[in-house]
């Protein structure tokens, strides 16, 4: 398992060469401030441990990229897209999840938390999982429609079936979209099995 100060410098040093500097450092400040490198990627699946949200992250940019650059049929309108798309589309989990309560007090206050555990934090500002990555991200970075699509239909066929008729238009306009929930699917069911 990766420490704390090797997620930075492999954050750093898979997106750096990709991005603006200004673009760079406003990611990475926000990062650091919002636990981006210590949060869990899910309460009990996948990456669910201090670290887990990097970790799996990095396992989608470094897929999306991987295929990018195997399949000529992969184009992007922008060449660090993959990079962006991957490392972010889980943005939304980082005040997702917080660890269970060990213990309370006599009058109910948690006085003990149980690191191991992780449970759903019921006390976010925004909902959503796709949507909220994007408006997070789109707050620290100029997203084509073609990153905002990707980012927001990420999870494929467990988009709520309500949004079906929008998650194909967005395929039949940016097939991309079907590459991230790919890369997604290859680094949570195949790399962190």
């Amino acid at each position: 398992m990766r420490t704390y100060e090797e997620r930075i410098e492999l954050f750093s040093s898979f997106l750096k060469p990709h991005l603006r500097e200004r673009d760079f450092d406003a990611l990475y400040q926000w990062c650091v401030e919002n636990e981006f490198f210590s949060q869990a990627a899910s309460t009990k699946y996948h990456g669910n441990y201090p670290g887990g949200l990097f970790d799996h992250s990095y396992n989608v940019a470094e897929t999306l990229v991987r295929l990018t650059e195997s399949n000529a049929c992969i184009r992007w309108e922008r060449p660090e897209s993959p990079y962006i798309i991957g490392m972010f589309h889980d943005i939304c989990k980082t005040d997702q999840y917080r660890h269970t309560v060990a213990s309370r007090s006599t009058d109910g206050q948690p006085i003990g938390y149980n690191p191991s555990e992780w449970e759903y934090n019921t006390d976010t500002l925004l909902k959503g999982h796709g949507d909220k990555s994007v408006m997070i991200l789109a707050a620290l970075l100029s997203l084509t429609e073609e990153e905002v699509m990707c980012i927001r239909y990420h999870m494929g066929a467990f988009t709520d079936s309500g949004e079906w008729n929008y998650y194909t238009r967005a395929i039949h306009k940016y097939p991309n979209v079907l590459w991230s929930h790919h890369a997604d699917m290859i680094a949570a069911h195949i790399m962190e099995r």
